[in-house]
């Protein structure tokens, strides 16, 4: 006769309730207080875990400190399981509201626009990880993977954030919104399939088998996902789309997103990409015309948000202030650290900006309308936070790294929406797009 399961300890238990408490009341308060003075939430969600962190809590009172978060791997990884399955949904969510068709509208100013700000970054940032002092490296991982690792936190965007900001400012119904999140879900999309490779390359090695391997599952995956996942994903979520309760829809969705995460996971590479491709084939799934009591070709990921108020209000600030809790603003106390720390804030915020404004040129957009996509590609937000800490687990990132690397997702995400506004104050409304917020607002023409 086998066993029962052993039971969590008591205190432990008491222990991981406090714990979720602790970091959602102050992720809570802190959020609004961003919100309030015109900064994204995740601004105060991140600060939590700094504030109660090493680098303050830790410094004031240490053994408070350990006694609410204790150095004991099993009973931090109860917190950590929360915020990973919080992350996974969230980038599930994200791929699912994905406008495929804005993206095939404005697919070629799209591309270009998103190109050419995802690879300069990513050139800059590989570059900038051979020549950062050793002083950043963890001494486990090999100088190349660091390096790749850095350039994909470089180019990497943030959908969520972007989202957010141009629904707050009203410029979602703007050619310059709709062409950011275009371009951004372009460098979403680019940007976890490059973290996949380099996370594979950073737990099986550097070398040329093992990253074409690499690619050959990735490729295989997204093959499986569009020839066997799509019309299986669809099939799955109109059956759940025909019961009368809403949260038959949620769980199946909540279902795939996981089982796609666990099957990138299971081939060695980010679970975040299997999420994400996911949650993109839910977001294509419609009813039939004459399902439910909805209009035909109603896209069914709009069922689902329930799934995204708990997400966004509950599991992602627990993600996020666990974030906060590694990083250690003592480690920039040395001068070569805050030196190289700086030097990549201006990097990330360059290689972006120009990045951005040069594919606008490109396309023979306006220099305001440049700026104004400049600003908007800037924000790292979330994803950032993310790649930084998919790094530190896989020992790619140095606790001081992983600092430098959430200071620039939080930087960005806040000078976004100021240089958004003023340039968007510049660049005339078309008649088409006042059309379009009309639309958008449900007010008749």
């Amino acid at each position: 006769m086998t066993s029962p399961l052993p039971s969590l300890a008591p205190h432990a238990l008491l222990l991981f309730l406090l714990q979720v408490s602790v970091l959602l009341l102050i992720a809570l308060a802190l959020g609004r207080v961003a919100v309030r003075f015109k900064l994204p939430a995740l601004v105060g969600e991140l600060l939590t875990g700094v504030i109660i962190g090493p680098s303050l809590l830790g410094a004031w009172s240490p053994g408070f400190l350990r006694w609410l978060f204790p150095a004991d791997a099993n009973q931090l990884h109860l917190v950590d399981a929360v915020g990973q399955v919080g992350v996974l949904l969230l980038v599930g969510v994200t791929g699912a509201q994905l406008d495929a068709g804005m993206i095939r509208r404005r697919g070629l100013t799209g591309l270009r626009v998103s190109l050419s700000g995802l690879l300069l970054p990513l050139a800059l940032g590989i570059a900038a990880g051979f020549l950062v002092p050793a002083a950043l490296l963890t001494g486990r991982t090999d100088r190349w993977v660091f390096a790749l690792f850095l350039g994909v936190a470089m180019c990497v965007t943030a959908i969520p954030v972007i989202a957010k900001t141009l629904a707050d400012m009203g410029l979602l119904h703007r050619d310059i919104g709709q062409l950011t999140l275009a371009a951004g879900s372009f460098d979403d999309a680019i940007g976890w399939f490059l973290l996949s490779v380099v996370a594979a390359a950073a737990t099986t090695g550097v070398h040329a088998g093992s990253v074409v391997l690499s690619v050959v599952y990735l490729l295989g995956f997204l093959a499986a996902a569009l020839l066997i996942g799509r019309p299986l994903v669809r099939w799955v979520m109109r059956l759940a789309a025909r019961s009368a309760e809403g949260g038959v829809r949620v769980t199946v969705a909540v279902i795939l997103v996981l089982l796609g995460a666990a099957a990138t996971q299971s081939m060695g590479m980010e679970a975040l990409f299997g999420a994400f491709v996911a949650g993109i084939l839910i977001g294509q799934t419609r009813e039939r015309p004459g399902e439910l009591d909805a209009r035909p070709g109603r896209p069914l990921w709009t069922d689902l948000a329930p799934l995204r108020t708990v997400v966004l209000s509950v599991l992602a600030p627990i993600f996020l202030a666990t974030a906060g809790l590694r990083v250690d603003l003592t480690a920039l106390a040395d001068p070569k650290v805050l030196l190289a720390g700086i030097a990549l804030l201006l990097l990330a915020i360059a290689g972006k900006f120009v990045g951005a404004y040069a594919g606008a040129r490109a396309s023979r957009l306006s220099h305001w309308e440049g700026i104004a996509l400049g600003a908007g590609m800037n924000s790292r937000g979330v994803v950032e936070v993310v790649v930084a800490t998919t790094g530190l687990r896989l020992g790619v990132l140095s606790t001081a790294t992983y600092t430098v690397v959430v200071l620039i997702a939080v930087v960005t995400s806040v000078m976004g929406p100021p240089i958004l506004r003023r340039a968007m104050t510049r660049v005339q409304q078309s008649e088409q797009e006042r059309d379009r917020e009309q639309a958008l607002s449900g007010t008749p023409a």
